[in-house]
């Protein structure tokens, strides 16, 4: 082998060795030396703030306190009994409502008793919105109402059979009307996957249509009175 070729496998591997870092250097690294923190808190420990939340809300656990199962299920069953006795009670007072107030019955089941039962829902999806969090707001407002429609409202009738209670899922005209044009809107607006103020306030601007028209709508028993016939078959 000739010189140069000795002199160049020479050089060949000094850059080799010098290309190679070993385990030493990179814990000698200047890099490396990073004050670590003392001590890392524990998994189940660690608080969890607005960016760790799996679900975007702000969720903040203090402390260590749990209810049992025992106190859940109790608490649940007691809610639930509460909740029944509230609702015993608004559907007594509504037709005391509707005789001395002349509001209808359509802009109380329309408007007021879904303010009413899904205020918490409201709230969430208001607050969700506002940290720009658009897809959980629009999932918790449209999955109330999905619920609403194809779960609850089949399952009411079931019990009114079983009750035999006259429980049906027949609608006035005006309540068909104003069902669909809410869900081909909404369903017209969220379909592109984009939202603006003007979409915003098309869907306000609707809703205040049908509170006005569901407020000033006669009852099925002042259409008969004063349009016979006719105005029973609008009902």
């Amino acid at each position: 082998m000739s010189p140069s070729g000795s002199q160049r496998s020479s050089h060949d591997n000094e850059c080799s060795l010098r290309r190679t870092n070993s385990l030493p250097g990179r814990l000698q690294s200047p890099l490396n030396h990073q004050v670590m923190p003392s001590a890392q808190p524990l998994p189940h420990l660690i608080t969890m703030t607005p960016s760790q939340s799996p679900n975007g809300l702000e969720t903040e656990i203090k402390g260590s306190f749990r209810l049992s199962r025992t106190a859940s299920v109790t608490l649940l069953v007691v809610s639930t009994g509460l909740v029944a006795v509230c609702a015993e009670l608004l559907v007594h007072s509504i037709e005391y409502l509707v005789e001395n107030t002349g509001v209808s019955q359509a802009f109380i089941g329309l408007i007021i008793l879904p303010i009413v039962g899904n205020a918490a829902e409201h709230i969430t999806a208001v607050t969700v919105a506002g940290k720009n969090k658009m897809d959980l707001a629009i999932g918790v407002a449209l999955g109330s109402s999905i619920q609403i429609a194809l779960f609850v409202t089949p399952i009411i009738v079931l019990l009114g059979w079983c009750l035999n209670t006259e429980m049906s899922l027949y609608f006035s005209l005006f309540e068909t009307v104003s069902l669909f044009a809410s869900a081909f809107i909404v369903n017209y607006l969220v379909l592109d996957g984009r939202t603006n103020y003007l979409e915003g306030a098309l869907l306000i601007s609707a809703y205040i249509i049908i509170a006005l028209a569901a407020f000033f709508y006669p009852s099925c028993e002042n259409l008969s009175m004063a349009s016979g016939p006719h105005g029973a078959r609008a009902c």
